[in-house]
């Protein structure tokens, strides 16, 4: 069990060199960078929305981020250490009580809104 965990702890730190992954928890917004490729051609495509959920399971990693688009949501679930996740931004540090925020799933409009964390935000400026 020990030698499949040291390699799968020189796998993340092979993949997280060049990169700089935020704290971010489940209620906060993000922009994620995503390379997308189309024919011989790459660019980057950003995905903005909430963290309802976060995986955290070494390599295996993820977090589910929800939008709003066209008035239909949206979900897509990220591979925390994939290669085409360029890069990720905290916009808004949400204050939530939940690990997991898949009731956001049934509300529409304001009420699905989520309240700011002033305090960590206070934390995180002045870092």
């Amino acid at each position: 069990m020990n030698i499949i965990e040291n390699i799968e702890q020189e796998q993340v730190a092979k993949l997280t060199e060049g990169k700089n992954i935020p704290d971010f928890k489940a209620g906060d917004t993000l922009k994620v960078h995503t390379k997308v490729k189309e024919g011989d051609r790459e660019r980057i495509q950003i995905y903005e929305g909430v963290c309802i959920a976060r995986k955290n399971d070494g390599l295996n990693s993820s977090f589910t981020v929800r939008k709003i688009s066209f008035g239909e949501g949206v979900e897509r679930v990220f591979p925390l250490y994939s290669p085409n996740v360029a890069k990720i931004e905290v916009t808004r540090v949400g204050k939530v009580r939940r690990a997991k925020l898949y009731f956001l799933r049934a509300l529409r409009g304001r009420s699905a809104r989520i309240a700011d964390d002033l305090s960590a935000q206070n934390k995180k400026n002045a870092d």
